[in-house]
């Protein structure tokens, strides 16, 4: 989201005292070194996690999103266990499901504290998801926006489902343009398994 991206710029500035073409240098250095630009700031300037991920996403997301009944309805009717797992705070992840109305589908969020502040694509960061499922990866589904995130999630065996229309990834078991589109992966799957 756009207005996060800004507040991370934001942070920079005001708690590093970076320039813009500092923080344009960095940015996509530490995305593309860490996963995170959070992580490249608590590695290189030990910053405090909690503190950088509150201000980041210290939005009010109903100015952003709205209730989604079609993404409610189709959750709903998935065979599935549901989760979050996220690169942001439980608190934001819970802000957003409210704001769009999806709240209870989930049974659970998962966020940076709960991988050590190691987020996505860090292979940690999903095997400690997989720990607390109590899962193997073969047993999951990913869903996610970004293909770099799904890599380590087929190489921990996930199904991976790649959501929105952009770059094409061979390590998505499936792409969708729309994340309320899952339940046609669903009907996939389930006859896939009827047929194996």
């Amino acid at each position: 989201m756009e207005a996060v991206a800004r507040r991370i710029s934001a942070y920079m500035a005001t708690h590093l005292g970076m320039d813009e073409a500092t923080i344009n240098e960095l940015r996509p250095r530490y995305w593309k070194q860490y996963g995170t630009t959070m992580r490249g700031l608590w590695v290189e300037h030990h910053i405090d996690p909690d503190d950088y991920l509150w201000y980041i996403h210290d939005l009010p997301m109903s100015d952003f999103l709205a209730p989604n009944a079609e993404l409610e309805q189709v959750l709903a009717g998935l065979p599935w266990h549901r989760a979050i797992f996220t690169n942001s705070s439980r608190e934001h992840a819970q802000q957003v499901l409210a704001a769009l109305g999806i709240e209870q589908q989930f049974e659970r969020v998962f966020d940076m504290k709960d991988t050590g502040y190691f987020g996505k694509p860090y292979p940690a960061a999903y095997l400690c998801l997989l720990q607390a499922l109590g899962c193997v990866g073969e047993e999951c589904l990913l869903i996610d926006d970004s293909p770099a995130n799904l890599r380590p999630a087929r190489e921990l065996g996930m199904t991976t489902v790649l959501v929105g229309l952009g770059e094409v990834a061979d390590y998505a078991d499936f792409a969708l343009a729309r994340v309320e589109d899952i339940g046609r992966v669903a009907r996939r799957m389930a006859h896939r398994d009827v047929r194996e």
